[in-house]
């Protein structure tokens, strides 16, 4: 079933080319229009809150890695009360803090990784969304085809890395991405932040989802809270030869034979951590596979 996203105001404007990456990930370039800094194909608040010389969106150095990162302060503007720390990976809406564009992705990615520090001042709490879209041309609107919404909790005060898996309510390949980087919530708080550096996004899901599907994988519950995931296969005449839990780098952390076993079989992941995974299937006639989460 397709999920109709409200998050966009309007048309999203989709060059012929499309990016293999996000645009300024590392937040390395900007720019200084009127004796103020900007990060380039990031929307943000210093547009407007130029005129009282007060900015929610500055360049910090250095970076982690490279020379320079992104600075999100929620401040009090006067005349406009708490400004959130906002960034848009494309064009914001500066009145409703709301995405209006975003920039060309056609990908299937697994995760948003980066790096970042945070820090909520009072009940205020910033997150980082992710939407990947796709243009409806008889409906004339857009299609949600991935996302992500993490709401920061607690906070982190020097660099770490952080992966969010995006979660996918459709099959197709999306023709947009926007990201929204916020150091405040819905009522912002003066002092909250939030510093990022290095995106990217990583892996692709394209395929592996596919094989699973033909094959008729199952795996469940998902995500595994205890410690026992149990594999099923549609198909009972699949004869596999082993059961692979890999990380998102492609590195196997387990192996389970179950030559002469028949689904359902039940494999032990009391030794993972929380986090993202993929099980890989192996028979004698190929490989396939499906991601599951560990909590």
């Amino acid at each position: 079933m397709k999920t109709r996203t409200i998050l966009f105001l309007t048309v999203i404007f989709i060059t012929n080319s499309v990016f293999a990456q996000i645009p300024n990930s590392g937040f390395e370039n900007w720019t200084n229009p009127n004796g103020y800094n900007i990060p380039d194909n990031w929307g943000n608040l210093n547009p407007v809150t130029n005129s009282t010389g007060i900015y929610t969106c500055l360049k910090g150095t250095p970076g982690s890695p490279g020379t320079a990162y992104l600075r999100l302060i929620s401040k009090a503007v006067t005349g406009m009360g708490v400004q959130p720390g906002i960034a848009v990976s494309g064009v914001l809406n500066t009145t409703t803090f709301q995405a209006v564009s975003g920039f060309a992705y056609a990908d299937r990615p697994v995760s948003l990784k980066g790096k970042w520090q945070f820090m909520a001042n009072g009940s205020d709490k910033g997150y980082i969304s992710l939407y990947l879209t796709k243009w409806d041309g008889a409906l004339k609107m857009r299609d949600t085809i991935g996302e992500v919404k993490y709401p920061l909790p607690g906070m982190v005060m020097s660099w770490q890395s952080f992966t969010l898996p995006i979660s996918y309510s459709s099959s197709e390949i999306p023709d947009s991405a926007i990201i929204i980087l916020s150091a405040s919530g819905t009522i912002p708080v003066a002092g909250s932040y939030l510093y990022v550096d290095n995106l990217s996004f990583f892996g692709s899901t394209i395929g592996l989802e596919e094989q699973s599907n033909q094959e008729g994988l199952m795996i469940f519950p998902n995500p595994v809270i205890q410690n026992k995931l149990v594999v099923d296969c549609k198909n009972r005449e699949v004869k596999a030869d082993h059961a692979d839990i890999m990380d998102l780098h492609g590195k196997v952390i387990s192996r389970k034979e179950i030559k002469n076993q028949s689904f359902p079989v039940t494999v032990d992941v009391s030794n993972l951590h929380a986090g993202l995974y993929i099980l890989r299937i192996t028979s004698p006639t190929g490989s396939f596979g499906s991601r599951f989460i560990k909590q």
